[in-house]
């Protein structure tokens, strides 16, 4: 079998299935990267969510197989499950942040933050982003209120208050990325956007959920209780792609991610992705990567 020898990617945990535990982190990322640098460039996938503040640098990170410019301000989002590392400078300055699911989510009405907010595992935009000197300030005040509280005594409302400044944290990003101070649209114009990037959020988090389970772009549909059609346009509006397209892209993703980080061989790559025939998720990869599966493992190995 392909990969004898070869170690399947590390996956880190935050005290994961520990309740009792924090499921909240901040470090300087200084500090994190000069202890932790080695296995940091590395990559590795998490359980759960990161954000990477880069406040002076230049360099790369790379995120699912593609290289990112790192500058002063930039910040990024990774996902659990997403495949990510550092390049080998360790002289960046900025924070980190780490924190499990069930520490932003606390109840069941609270669920859907995460699609408001975008913070999901989606391959279909951007992982990073630039802030400007005013988002620069109020950010750096969330850090300083944040770090306050996890440095103090008083043990009463700690969690409370972590997620609300973490809450308010990725509201303030969210606000500069859709830039929703310069929307020159009238406020129907505002909701009728809102409503459509809901829906395609939610189509993002089925599709990560279902990918491998070979269901139609009309089964998705009606899960969404929109029609096909409705569909094809949301996405086609806000991402210049059609469902089918990024279904495909989901597929090929999570192929890439098990042929470089796991010892599967192809074929078994095919059958955990929902294939049946071997021959034919070879021809679906070479199709939609423009490469076979195994000079794919080849090339990037």
């Amino acid at each position: 079998m392909y990969g004898k020898g070869k170690k399947v990617i590390t996956e880190y945990h935050l005290n994961k299935n520990q309740p009792d535990r924090p499921q909240f982190a901040v470090y300087d990322l200084s500090d994190y990267l000069e202890k932790n640098g080695d296995k940091a460039s590395k990559p590795h996938i998490h359980s759960f969510y990161q954000i990477i503040w880069f406040k002076k640098g230049r360099g790369k990170h790379f995120v699912d197989f593609k290289d990112y410019d790192v500058s002063d301000n930039a910040l990024f989002f990774i996902a659990r499950n997403q495949v990510h590392y550092f390049d080998r400078h360790i002289d960046y300055k900025g924070v980190l942040i780490h924190f499990n699911e069930t520490f932003l989510i606390r109840h069941d009405d609270e669920t859907d933050f995460f699609l408001k907010y975008n913070i999901s595992s989606s391959p279909y935009q951007q992982p990073s982003c630039s802030i400007d000197g005013s988002t620069n300030d109020i950010l750096d005040e969330y850090i300083r209120q944040i770090t306050r509280e996890l440095s103090g005594r008083e043990e009463f409302g700690r969690e409370d208050l972590l997620r609300s400044y973490l809450k308010s944290f990725l509201i303030q990003i969210q606000r500069r990325k859709n830039g929703f101070e310069k929307e020159q649209g009238d406020q129907n114009s505002l909701v009728a956007w809102n409503e459509k990037r809901g829906k395609l959020l939610q189509f993002v988090n089925l599709v990560d959920e279902y990918y491998n389970k070979g269901l139609s772009v009309g089964e998705y549909a009606r899960l969404l209780l929109i029609s096909s059609r409705t569909l094809s346009d949301i996405t086609h509006q806000l991402l210049g792609k059609t469902p089918l397209r990024m279904l495909q892209e989901r597929i090929i993703l999570e192929a890439q991610r098990l042929l470089l980080h796991s010892g599967l061989n192809v074929n078994q790559v095919g059958y955990r992705l929902g294939f049946d025939d071997p021959s034919y998720f070879v021809k679906y990869f070479k199709r939609h990567a423009g490469i076979s599966p195994a000079e794919f493992r080849k090339s990037v190995s």
